[in-house]
């Protein structure tokens, strides 16, 4: 049993739709990414939402056991201390009132940064076991050739003898990695 329920980690739910016309039209907003206070990740997340500002926090299911023996489940997000959103010098103004932002950054490539989060996305709906990855290494560029994942591109790395696809956000120089045959990998 969760501690505590999922909640949404994005506003509004198809903001990462392909040739999403609110992303799309308006010229005067653009993406930023947010560097949050310490574990304030989710609360910032539910004020923007309560501003109705549109914004991305991956989050992933986390099961622990606690000191008695009993399994916890907890919704943690995927990049700690990032929060991801879209919006005007005004909406980036308000969110900054909220006491939880440590620092903000501009995307120079929103097109990169959209197409990151979308696999991210999908990644993280799939219900695959997905595990943060704190730095890049260096491997053999890839795309998976079938499955749920096709045409998807990232770098292999190998874990606990086991072969894994990373999908990197280039601009946290952060990823998350799954396990995946190789069988299913073509190098690029």
């Amino acid at each position: 049993m969760p501690i505590l329920k999922k909640e949404d980690d994005i506003y509004p739910l198809d903001l990462l739709v392909a040739d999403n016309e609110f992303v799309d039209q308006d010229s005067q907003k653009s993406w930023w990414c947010i560097y949050t206070i310490s574990r304030r990740e989710k609360e910032l997340a539910r004020q923007l939402t309560k501003l109705r500002i549109a914004h991305y926090c991956p989050t992933i299911e986390k099961r622990y056991r606690s000191p008695k023996g009993r399994i916890r489940t907890s919704f943690i997000p995927l990049f700690a201390n990032y929060l991801f959103f879209y919006g005007s010098n005004e909406d980036r103004f308000e969110a900054m009132k909220s006491n939880c932002i440590s620092k903000y950054y501009p995307i120079e490539d929103p097109d990169q940064l959209v197409g990151d989060l979308r696999k991210i996305k999908t990644m993280v709906e799939s219900g695959v076991p997905l595990t943060p990855e704190s730095r890049l290494e260096s491997g053999d560029r890839v795309r998976v050739k079938t499955g749920p994942f096709a045409n998807y591109e990232g770098t292999v790395i190998r874990r606990d003898g086991k072969t894994r696809l990373l999908i990197a956000i280039e601009f946290l120089e952060q990823g998350v990695s799954m396990e995946i045959d190789e069988g299913l990998l073509a190098v690029v």
